[in-house]
């Protein structure tokens, strides 16, 4: 009888988790065409320099993400109210990452600047961290948002890339918390996916908007989120693998240089993209050995990411019972 209750407890988080999803997934599909619209009226657009006519391209298209999983949670919220404290304190840490996104996008903040605003944004996280945790822990949390978040905004620049890559890891994540009968947490993690699903039809190649350091900062502030809310932060560790090698590549060959001074790849006459000789190292340039299309490079890049996700839902099911 107990188990029985426990079932259906579960069956109604994950309908609930698949409703938010559905809804994040609507609202920033159908508020995308209008947001770059009015982007382009505004003129917040960039150059897409991976293309030989270096078209104009609408910028800050991650609003239409962050739109779309606050609409979410706020389903959630009213749907499962238990979790209700939770789900506005994570909503908290997105919207205020977000913001920090859009002053970053507008005015270039400095890289010493957005880790500090980040690691700022990341402290109500400490309020529904269990009471028994060391200072040295609750410290730490705010620390890994802002590290995160800076990784899921350094490993991009191709159309689709951060999306897809954001795709990857919550999906990777939803199915090892749904494993490890982390349910609560897929009610985030499934609201984030929707959002980032719908956002990729629209920044795929060729992307009709890019999303700005206000899309791939929520990413990966939502990772850690997860990671420390579901107790899974060697899942969320292995899934931003690739971001990782992505980053110490970059700090291995040029050390911390602002993202506008990154110019890591050129087009030539074919419309192909190649690494130019000289420069710093990354994931992009370390798989363009050769002159290559931006669409195969960014799929390269997918199935990187789609191989450290399948590990980490691998390792989910293995150490399923303990604490990781």
């Amino acid at each position: 009888m107990v188990s029985q209750i426990i079932l259906q407890h579960y069956q109604e988080i994950i309908i609930i988790s698949s409703i938010c999803g559905l809804v994040a997934f609507t609202t920033t599909y159908l508020a995308m065409p209008k947001l770059i619209k009015k982007l382009k009226e505004a003129h917040i657009v960039g150059r897409d320099i991976h293309k030989a006519s270096k078209p104009q391209v609408a910028e800050m298209g991650g609003i239409g993400i962050l739109f779309g999983f606050t609409i979410g949670l706020f389903v959630a919220t009213y749907l499962y109210p238990k979790l209700q404290f939770t789900l506005i304190v994570t909503l908290l840490v997105i919207l205020l990452v977000g913001m920090i996104g859009m002053v970053d996008d507008l005015i270039s903040l400095s890289s010493k600047e957005k880790l500090f605003l980040l690691w700022l944004a990341g402290i109500p996280l400490v309020w529904i961290a269990p009471t028994s945790l060391g200072i040295i822990y609750l410290i730490v949390i705010p620390i890994a948002v802002s590290i995160a978040a800076n990784l899921t905004n350094m490993l991009a620049g191709l159309n689709g890339i951060e999306s897809g890559l954001g795709v990857i890891a919550m999906t990777a994540l939803t199915i090892s918390c749904l494993i490890l009968d982390k349910f609560n947490v897929s009610i985030i993690s499934m609201t984030m996916l929707g959002a980032l699903i719908a956002f990729l039809i629209y920044n795929k190649h060729p992307s009709r908007v890019f999303p700005g350091d206000v899309g791939t900062l929520i990413i990966g502030a939502t990772i850690i989120v997860i990671a420390f809310i579901g107790r899974v932060k060697i899942i969320a560790f292995i899934v931003l693998i690739p971001n990782i090698i992505d980053s110490l590549l970059k700090f291995y060959s040029a050390g911390v240089m602002e993202r506008q001074n990154h110019h890591p790849t050129e087009v030539d006459e074919n419309g192909k993209l190649y690494a130019p000789d000289g420069g710093f190292k990354s994931l992009i340039r370390s798989v363009l050995r050769y002159p290559m299309s931006e669409e195969k490079v960014v799929i390269v890049i997918w199935l990187i990411g789609i191989l450290f996700g399948s590990i980490g839902i691998l390792l989910s099911y293995f150490l399923k019972g303990s604490i990781i």
